[in-house]
């Protein structure tokens, strides 16, 4: 563990001292106005707060790229130390937890990579450059009417990529709006990047069966 993780964790540890037994305090309050109180200051007791938000969610959806527990508990410290030292990035065009949820998966899929000693993809990767063939427009039905356990299996098969922006759509419930948004994209992009991600999927799932 390096010693800004250490320090990070060690601010972290204190700043939750003083809000036990005293959480409503700041349950009135929204992320968006956390964010701005925390960029304003570099608060660390209020972090504290958004990091009792949303750790659980945070370590599920690293629990998703990891191996195991543990490297899931790691890549949650080391997403959090990131997101505190990036948190005056967060311009409010989206939900804030629409926009942690993409800053996650971001970092998950460069560790899958870094990991697997690829190059990330070009997000402005021609069409004629996809790895398989578009075909008809996969409804989102079929997706949702997926088996939960081959699913998970299928998810596990695609690009970190293609599982993120998945994840964004179908278990976060991101809009296509939203998307192009944190992902710095336009509209039209999100849509196609969604089809040939869906269209991967479904492949691979049928192949399960």
């Amino acid at each position: 563990m390096t010693f800004l993780k250490r320090l990070f964790l060690i601010l972290i540890n204190q700043a939750g001292t003083p809000l036990e037994g005293k959480d409503s305090l700041y349950d009135d309050w929204t992320d968006e106005e956390l964010v701005e109180k925390i960029v304003a200051k570099n608060d660390t007791l209020l972090f504290g707060v958004i990091y009792d938000r949303y750790a659980k969610r945070v370590y599920n959806k690293c629990y998703g790229f990891a191996k195991s527990q543990d490297e899931a508990e790691d890549l949650t410290q080391d997403v959090f130390l990131q997101l505190f030292l990036k948190l005056g990035s967060f311009k409010g065009k989206s939900k804030f937890s629409t926009w942690l949820y993409s800053f996650t998966y971001n970092f998950c899929v460069n560790y899958v990579n870094r990991n697997k000693q690829r190059k990330l993809s070009d997000k402005s990767v021609r069409l004629e450059q996809t790895e398989y063939k578009l075909t008809e427009e996969v409804p989102d039905e079929s997706i949702y009417e997926m088996k939960a356990k081959t699913l998970e299996r299928a998810l596990h098969e695609i690009s970190a990529e293609d599982k993120s922006i998945l994840l964004l759509k179908y278990q976060d419930g991101a809009s296509i709006k939203e998307l192009a948004e944190v992902l710095d994209l336009g509209e039209s992009a999100v849509k196609m990047r969604l089809k040939r991600a869906k269209a991967k999927l479904l492949e691979i799932y049928n192949t399960m069966q």
